[in-house]
């Protein structure tokens, strides 16, 4: 055993076998360490662990049961499978250790706010994560990724997390021969109608579930919290009007996946399967179909080209494939209500973009305060005409 004690962190890296033999030995010099230190926090790197017998446990558990803040790092999937097993997971932190994966030469098949998605190889699919640092944001999807699932969302859940060769962390699924919709588009299989009556039917399912889990986030409070971004470079009057409407809609508990888009639904045996569920949340549809409208027509209206790069599809088809969607989610054709809602729409779409320049720093370039104005513009015309963002 090596230890390292920094800043009230006593790491404890431990190599070999932990038997029932030599845990008492290993125990023993552990306690040596804690009274002479009297730690913070133990991390217990266990990346040259080969095997530990439930007498190795149980020592782990009375340094947990000493110093609150113990932690295991570099688990091996062996080990942690036992540790899993035995509850471990719950009690405290377990880091697994994560296989090295290079995504160099992969197909890219989606992009978004968070992260990119290659296609591996045939079987597989894996997310990039764009933070460095993104375990937390990974255990937090895949949390979600579970939630979905269990409710009877049909969802792609990641079975491994990996370290990426050239960076950061990612998430594998296993998707056997799946396409993107962009590519069974693009590829001829499925036309654009069929595409989008098979788009409305699973975000109708996915609305029909009642979120019962604590840890998925309410959409309104969240789109509260963004927009609080927006108060020093917009009038106070429009801020407040803007958050007005949003606080009077209900904190609906049915699901929105938040990031509902071609790139993000995939195709495989006649089943469509959603992914990338990291922004999945719990309110009322006009936060859902504000999101839709942003991939589709918001973010290229002013750079149609915009929409190509990201989507992989001209503007002015996905243009006209919003206007399909929003006709199949609301069952009708009647222009003057279309209208109305798409009014509604937009303004959490436009404020939702601005923030998002804002935040990423693009209105310092002309075209970005081109953007922003463009979008500013449209809000300010709606807001003043809007009483409710129900529908």
């Amino acid at each position: 055993m090596q230890t390292v004690f920094e800043n009230g962190v006593l790491t404890l890296t431990l190599t070999g076998n932990v038997t029932g033999a030599n845990a008492p030995e290993l125990e023993a010099e552990i306690y040596k360490v804690l009274e002479q230190l009297h730690p913070d926090a133990v991390v217990i790197d266990c990346d040259g662990v080969e095997y530990m017998s439930s007498s190795g446990l149980r020592v782990i558990l009375r340094v947990r049961q000493n110093v609150d803040q113990t932690s295991l790092i570099r688990v091996h999937p062996e080990f942690y499978e036992i540790l899993e097993t035995t509850g471990f997971t719950e009690m405290m932190e377990v880091q697994k250790a994560h296989r090295v994966v290079s995504v160099a030469g992969c197909e890219l098949i989606g992009r978004g706010a968070n992260g990119k998605i290659y296609r591996l190889d045939e079987e597989n699919i894996i997310k990039v994560y764009t933070n460095t640092d993104s375990l937390p944001e990974i255990r937090h999807e895949r949390e979600l990724s579970r939630a979905a699932f269990v409710l009877g969302v049909p969802t792609a859940i990641p079975y491994d997390v990996v370290m990426i060769a050239e960076g950061g962390y990612g998430s594998i699924y296993e998707l056997l021969n799946a396409k993107t919709y962009v590519q069974l588009y693009n590829d001829g299989e499925k036309t654009l109608k069929e595409l989008a009556e098979m788009s409305v039917a699973l975000l109708k399912l996915i609305h029909s579930r009642v979120v019962i889990q604590s840890f998925v986030p309410s959409a309104r409070d969240t789109t509260l919290g963004w927009f609080q971004i927006l108060r020093d470079d917009l009038p106070s009057e429009e801020v407040e009007k803007l958050c007005t409407l949003i606080s009077a809609l209900p904190d609906d508990m049915h699901m929105i996946h938040g990031d509902y888009h071609f790139r993000n639904l995939m195709y495989q045996n006649g089943e469509s399967l959603l992914i990338d569920m990291d922004k999945l949340s719990h309110g009322h549809p006009v936060f859902e179909l504000a999101a839709i409208y942003n991939a589709y027509c918001g973010f290229g209206a002013v750079d149609h080209s915009v929409t190509k790069q990201f989507m992989g599809i001209d503007y002015e088809t996905t243009v006209v494939l919003w206007r399909k969607i929003l006709e199949g989610y609301l069952e009708t054709k009647e222009e003057s209500t279309l209208q109305s809602i798409e009014d509604k729409v937009k303004v959490i779409s436009y404020a939702r973009l601005m923030r998002h320049m804002i935040r990423e720093n693009e209105i310092n370039t002309e075209a970005g305060r081109k953007q922003f104005a463009y979008y500013h513009a449209g809000l300010t015309e709606l807001l003043p005409r809007i009483d409710t963002l129900q529908f």
